[in-house]
């Protein structure tokens, strides 16, 4: 049977988790032309579509709406597929990071560049972070550059400062900085918007945020979203929202479209350097179709928890030395909030740490007080940690925050080191709950697992990778993690209408999964495989096929 071309469908024998709070669960679904058409038992599908209509066994398998990515930095992650991966799972040492690059430099012509991606040296065995130098001991034929897990930082060779123009009196840029040992030397590593003076050459972001993206040509960048997309498929994603979007990205992902490679709905936020150019010309997200849209506009207020440029009220560290860093000062940050909110933008906003939370909620209040009114749902995103008192203000403010549980498990110990006893009280989606507030939980990948079980499963159980339980009293259930996932994603990207809940009308996107959600251990949820995932009404992954 080719599901592909199954425009009229039933979907039935399955548990069916609708994401619909007046009817959560049922045991078919009829779909016909990329929509559904009835949700309930059998015979009501079946008396919805025509007597010729496919049958699909679920088998008691778990169907649930289609997982909606909301802040997923599809074009980079596809850029990781192709990379050298310093991850922990193949670098766990500065002697295995640079015989990764040697090994990328047997493939790779004189002279081009080697990337590499998700570097977290705090797990390297010689406890410490490496240096140019270190890279250099690969040799300088080629300019390398190495990505931290966190993708505010960026580390380089030798060969790439110079190719790069930067020598041993480069200044640093504004919101970021140019890593120097005791004897005032480059050491090759770069923080936050300093990264912008070595990757992506053919686009210059303006110190507006860290630049994730290395120089790939736009052809071959949608030949890598087209195999992201398939990879992304597998792990039942049907919708992402890539969060830095600058022109070139845009195009690739128009290419990726263009030529049938992007099968994923996909939500682009245009990051915040362009904002004048998109006030010249009076374009104001959302706009755009079903498959590939314009959303909010991305802005940045500090650094990340992760190498220690949060700004916190309380400064990151034992000792304090962990200041933090702001992208822009508050005037500035206010002004752009101000002008991108009067014209109508959805705001979505990078903030982790609570003083650079106090600046980022002044700045959006005032910038709402003269703005349009609207169902603006301006979104925080990480939200890492909100006081108490910031989340009374979110609620009021009705802000979406989109968060990353996946932080803690991959990356809770550099967290723990780095905040103490403060850890438990990041990403409090419990108490957000509680107020009314509805978060979405998405992957910030590359940073961390683009596969939604893997996010929902930290959503359920915060254990760091060392197993330190962070925050267990702001645990969710599995029914509300799914729901932060599916609808409440949506709801975060304008969607809600068209996607994100099993329901009448809507757009037929899926995911099924080989077992039973809703009993399976919260350690053990991440394992679950998906058997199949549905996008508008065509099966376009099947663990069958």
């Amino acid at each position: 049977m080719d599901t592909r071309t199954a425009v009229v469908a039933v979907y039935a024998n399955g548990q069916i988790l609708t994401c619909d709070p007046r009817r959560p669960s049922v045991s078919a679904v009829a779909v016909r032309d990329g929509r559904i058409v009835a949700v309930g038992d059998e015979a009501e599908a079946l008396l919805a579509v025509d007597a010729g209509a496919t049958s699909i066994d679920l088998g008691g398998r778990t169907m649930t709406p289609g997982f909606i990515d909301a802040h997923n930095h599809m074009a980079c992650t596809a850029e990781t597929f192709f990379a050298v991966d310093a991850s922990p799972r193949s670098v766990s040492s500065i002697a295995d990071l640079v015989a990764q690059i040697n090994l990328a430099a047997q493939r790779t012509p004189a002279g081009a560049w080697i990337r590499g991606f998700g570097m977290d040296w705090t797990r390297f065995a010689e406890g410490r972070r490496p240096t140019r130098w270190d890279l250099d001991d690969a040799g300088n034929e080629h300019p390398v550059v190495i990505l931290h897990v966190s993708g505010h930082y960026a580390l380089v060779n030798s060969r790439a400062l110079a190719d790069s123009g930067l020598s041993e009196t480069a200044a640093d840029p504004a919101g970021g900085s140019l890593e120097r040992d005791a004897s005032g030397r480059l050491t090759g590593l770069l923080l936050d918007s300093a990264t912008n003076l070595v990757l992506q050459t053919s686009v210059d972001i303006c110190g507006h945020g860290p630049n994730i993206h290395t120089a790939v040509e736009t052809d071959e960048l949608a030949r890598m979203i087209g195999e992201a997309s398939r990879r992304y498929l597998a792990a039942g994603l049907t919708t992402i929202c890539d969060p830095q979007v600058t022109s070139r990205e845009m195009k690739a992902y128009q290419l990726a479209r263009a030529q049938g490679d992007l099968p994923i709905r996909t939500v682009m936020l245009p990051l915040s350097h362009q904002l004048d150019e998109y006030l010249a010309i009076g374009l104001v997200g959302p706009m755009g179709d079903d498959h590939l849209r314009i959303g909010a506009m991305k802005f940045y207020t500090d650094g990340a928890i992760t190498g220690g440029t949060a700004m916190f009220s309380q400064p990151m560290g034992s000792r304090g030395q962990y200041p933090g860093s702001l992208y822009h000062e508050p005037a500035e940050l206010a002004d752009l909030l101000h002008r991108a909110a009067g014209a109508g933008w959805q705001l979505a906003i990078h903030t982790m740490g609570d003083r650079a939370m106090g600046i980022m909620l002044d700045a959006v209040e005032a910038a709402m007080a003269d703005a349009p009114d609207g169902d603006t749902r301006h979104r925080i995103e990480h939200s890492t940690w909100p006081t108490p008192e910031q989340l009374d203000r979110i609620a009021r403010l009705g802000m979406v925050p989109v968060t990353q549980p996946g932080s803690i498990p991959e990356l809770g110990d550099i967290w723990h080191d780095h905040l103490g006893e403060r850890v438990h009280r990041a990403m409090p989606l419990r108490d957000q709950l509680e107020l009314g507030i509805r978060p979405a939980i998405s992957s910030d990948a590359f940073v961390q697992s683009y596969r939604p079980l893997d996010t929902i499963a930290a959503a359920m159980q915060r254990v760091t990778p060392s197993g330190f339980r962070v925050g267990p009293d702001q645990e969710l259930t599995v029914e509300e993690a799914l729901a932060a996932h599916t609808i409440n994603a949506a709801r975060a990207i304008h969607m809600e209408d068209r996607i994100g809940s099993i329901e009448v009308g809507k757009l037929a996107d899926f995911a099924v999964l080989d077992g039973d959600l809703l009993v399976t251990p919260a350690e053990s949820v991440r394992d679950i495989p998906i058997w199949m995932t549905v996008v508008g009404g065509e099966v376009l992954h099947s663990a069958a096929a």
